[in-house]
């Protein structure tokens, strides 16, 4: 049997705390190592516990969840870093991504998709809805001058890579990137993987993002 996932939560309300506690622990491949009350202690904890993912809050006393979340990306091998708000305002989620977090999730989503999203981060997927996904790069990507310009970044890709892109950028998920190209599923993940190297971006989320800020992507008019 495979190691149990080690999860640290970062947040300063004790209630928060010890309901995400509940709903962690009641999976048998997650395991809840440590908990932190604001982004200094999380850092800590992240240090000496060396947890696979951090649940973090944004707004925390002492240091905030989003420098938290960057000072945790200069750890050798850092852990993924799913964003806990209860805003949704979207200048937390692209600040959150900019910083480093693989994700960004509502406190009040259904625990299900809690639990998702651990075991999604753990495997280095996006974390964010498509709806949400191409809401963010659409608004908050920053336009170039010449957007029908294909950077020469891009230009690594092969023709069937830089087409998964283009879907991945529309918030499609791996089996409906499959379902439209009529590939395996499988076959799409190697893809998305050789994507993420080529552009030296850790998820499909950054690769979105980057998609947009150099213009390969453009924002709908």
């Amino acid at each position: 049997m495979a190691d149990p996932i080690r999860v640290l939560i970062a947040d300063d309300q004790q209630m928060l705390r010890d309901g995400f506690r509940v709903i962690l622990e009641s999976e048998p491949d997650l395991e809840v190592v440590g908990e932190a009350p604001d982004g200094a202690e999380a850092v800590r904890q992240a240090q000496l516990l060396r947890p696979d993912v951090v649940l973090m809050d944004i707004r925390m006393p002492e240091l905030d969840g989003l420098a938290a979340t960057e000072q945790l990306m200069g750890m050798s091998d850092p852990p993924r870093v799913v964003v806990l708000t209860t805003f949704d305002q979207n200048e937390y989620v692209v600040r959150a991504l900019r910083a480093g977090a693989s994700g960004f999730l509502l406190k009040d989503a259904p625990s299900s998709r809690l639990v998702a999203a651990v075991r999604a981060a753990a495997g280095g997927d996006s974390l964010i809805e498509p709806s949400i996904t191409r809401r963010l790069v659409e608004r908050f990507a920053e336009p170039v001058e010449d957007p029908a310009r294909v950077p020469e970044l891009m230009g690594q890709l092969t023709d069937r890579e830089r087409e998964i892109l283009r879907l991945v950028a529309r918030g499609l998920s791996n089996a409906e990137i499959a379902e439209e190209t009529v590939i395996a599923e499988t076959t799409v993940k190697t893809h998305v993987a050789r994507i993420l190297t080529k552009l030296g971006v850790r998820d499909r989320v950054q690769a979105v993002v980057l998609a947009y800020d150099t213009g390969f992507v453009t924002r709908p008019r």
